[in-house]
């Protein structure tokens, strides 16, 4: 029996990870294999884990997540031979790749026939700059998709949301669209119950290139909570997305998530037995050459004492 493929897409921030995270929650028993960049991006709840091994996370309720770690297609062999073996496999990719280049991967002969790709979703997210919807890379995320799902409809008003969605429709007229409120898609849309893999023909293989470039910073020390704020404030118009987790001066008792995207950031108390590692890890992503490595060392260290 072949084992469908749903491919997620989308722009860094539109919120792919809550999508898989909530198609993970309602999977209703059946058994969906996650391929993610990270394992420290998906929301599993420690009582839901069942077990880990071979760079697998089980969870209790029959769902697995695989952290995507070099080749993709050995990665699809290795879970197509586990037992039980998977009936649905969810890709997320990265939001600053062509899922072209993905698609092409999957129309590898062998990999096709065992796990063809069902559906190509891409998440927008609702709220972000109407500009945008000219950048090439998303439009190239945005016209590969089946199915766009719109995220964060709830952060502008009505005829705003109505009018994205129209936008949206005129670039890529086939496909169906939904509003996707906190990443909630029916699974009937992106796993049909009846039905054949839609036929695709094989992108052409383009030029790659560099576009993007990310710059991590750690700490062990906790950082001052305003003079982290003025670092964002300084660094924002320069970023296209930046997530991590922080402890402050200001409450040593807390751990902060943080996420800046769509020119948004937003700061969640998490409880400490939610993380392993302890001090502060950020990751920050521009576009290249318009930030650097040591620009961000100079006012991430400023900010430990502000």
């Amino acid at each position: 029996m072949p084992v469908p493929i749903l491919l997620v897409t989308g722009f860094l921030g539109a919120g792919k990870t809550t999508l898989v995270n909530r198609i993970l929650q309602q999977a209703d028993g059946r058994r969906i294999a996650a391929v993610v960049n990270d394992f420290g991006a998906i929301n599993i709840d420690a009582e839901l884990i069942a077990g880990a091994e071979d760079g697998v996370v089980s969870l209790a309720n029959g769902c697995i997540c695989c952290s995507l770690e070099g080749d993709l297609l050995r990665t699809l062999a290795n879970l197509l031979r586990r037992t039980p073996r998977p009936e649905a496999i969810v890709i997320e990719t990265s939001g600053v790749a062509d899922p072209n280049d993905i698609i092409r991967n999957l129309m590898d002969p062998v990999i096709w026939r065992e796990a063809p790709l069902e559906t190509v979703l891409c998440v927008v997210d609702a709220a972000a700059p109407e500009a945008g919807l000219g950048d090439p890379l998303f439009l190239s995320q945005l016209r590969t998709a089946d199915l766009l799902a719109v995220s964060k409809g709830d952060l502008i008003d009505r005829p705003s949301l109505d009018e994205r969605c129209r936008s949206l429709s005129r670039i890529n007229r086939r496909a169906a669209l939904v509003e996707a409120p906190g990443g909630d898609v029916p699974l009937d849309l992106v796993f049909p119950e009846v039905g054949t893999p839609r036929e695709r023909t094989t992108p052409p293989k383009r030029p790659s290139i560099d576009r993007f470039e990310s710059f991590n910073w750690t700490s062990q020390e906790p950082i001052s909570l305003a003079g982290f704020q003025q670092v964002v404030g300084r660094l924002a118009p320069r970023l296209v997305r930046a997530k991590g987790f922080l402890e402050t001066i200001e409450k040593p008792d807390c751990r902060y998530l943080f996420q800046l995207a769509g020119g948004r950031a937003t700061l969640a108390p998490l409880d400490r037995g939610e993380l392993a590692q302890e001090g502060t890890r950020i990751v920050f992503i521009a576009e290249i050459g318009r930030i650097t490595s040591a620009e961000i060392d100079e006012v991430m260290i400023r900010s430990r004492s502000r």
